[in-house]
């Protein structure tokens, strides 16, 4: 069945405006709301595993965060990190209404910032049933030393111009400066380490995205330091799985890993790979686990909720 066939595309409120989704109706009534990082829209970030999924019986709720894709929301490409984990909120709202989802059987599933929001989300949140953080922003403050040392200081330089110029130029209501979301060394980019440039070989291989805008505003360069979602992890109650690329030279290693120490009731898969390694040479391996670990938890929670009806 092709992609088309399975899936219907549906809107839902999220603050002042409204988010767009593919919504893959389940047959098992587990759902996974998917979204992937910075400006991937909901197709190249979620394809490859949705339909994975969807063959295992969940439903999927696969959206575009606010001022990004089909969604809606001024000014475009801007990233607020608050916005877009209301959004994740308001998906998982949304989600608890559809006739094919038991509300108490929602899955989160998110890529690099995605990733990142929902471990903040997952914590405030106690009644998702479980989170797969892949290749998590984890900690922004570890993570910026180590993308200034992926470029070049004339680089820094222009970079940073840009951003103060944006950030300066939102207060004015001017339009959002762009920069590209990856680039080789010495671009003036959001990303230049070493695997960033695997983004279109691993998310668009065949060309078809391309409504795909593969910019942000440059302000986002001011903000990803402070950004640190990972603190919220010991605060996660439900189980996590984190999927972590052992020679991911974007968002790194180690801060997913002490993402999965400190949370409760956590487990790690690695994998041979970059960032994108999920979505490249460790694909069935990371979508094989993750289905497993899906369907473990599922029915753990739905097993709680059958005995706590008993009792």
């Amino acid at each position: 069945m092709s992609l088309s066939d399975r899936r219907e595309k549906v809107r839902f409120t999220s603050g002042d405006t409204t988010c767009a989704a593919w919504r893959y109706p389940g047959t098992n009534g587990g759902c996974v709301i998917m979204a992937g990082g910075t400006a991937v829209t909901k197709e190249p970030a979620s394809d490859l595993f949705a339909r994975r999924f969807n063959d295992a019986g969940f439903a999927v709720l696969a959206f575009d965060h606010r001022n990004f894709g089909e969604s809606g929301g001024t000014p475009r490409q801007v990233v607020r990190f608050a916005d877009q984990r209301a959004d994740w909120q308001a998906a998982i709202d949304f989600a608890r209404e559809l006739p094919d989802v038991d509300p108490g059987g929602i899955s989160l599933w998110g890529f690099s910032l995605g990733a990142g929001h929902i471990l903040q989300v997952a914590a405030d949140d106690p009644g998702l049933a479980s989170v797969i953080a892949q290749s998590p922003v984890a900690d922004g403050r570890a993570l910026a030393p180590n993308a200034l040392r992926a470029m070049t200081p004339s680089a820094v330089l222009r970079l940073t111009g840009l951003a103060l110029a944006d950030a300066l130029g939102s207060l004015v209501g001017r339009p959002p400066l762009l920069i590209p979301t990856a680039g080789v060394r010495g671009d003036v980019a959001s990303l230049t380490t070493a695997d960033a440039m695997d983004g279109d070989r691993a998310l668009d291989p065949d060309h078809r995205h391309t409504g795909w805008e593969r910019t942000v505003a440059a302000r986002i360069a001011l903000q990803m330091g402070g950004y640190r979602p990972g603190l919220h992890a010991s605060r996660i109650r439900c189980p996590l799985l984190v999927v972590v690329g052992d020679q991911d030279r974007s968002t790194l290693p180690g801060p997913a890993l002490r993402v999965a120490h400190d949370a409760p009731d956590s487990e790690v898969l690695h994998l041979e790979g970059g960032h994108y390694a999920p979505f490249l040479e460790a694909h069935e391996k990371a979508v094989e686990a993750e289905i497993a670990f899906l369907r473990k938890h599922l029915v753990r929670a739905d097993a709680g909720r059958e005995g706590s009806a008993r009792t």
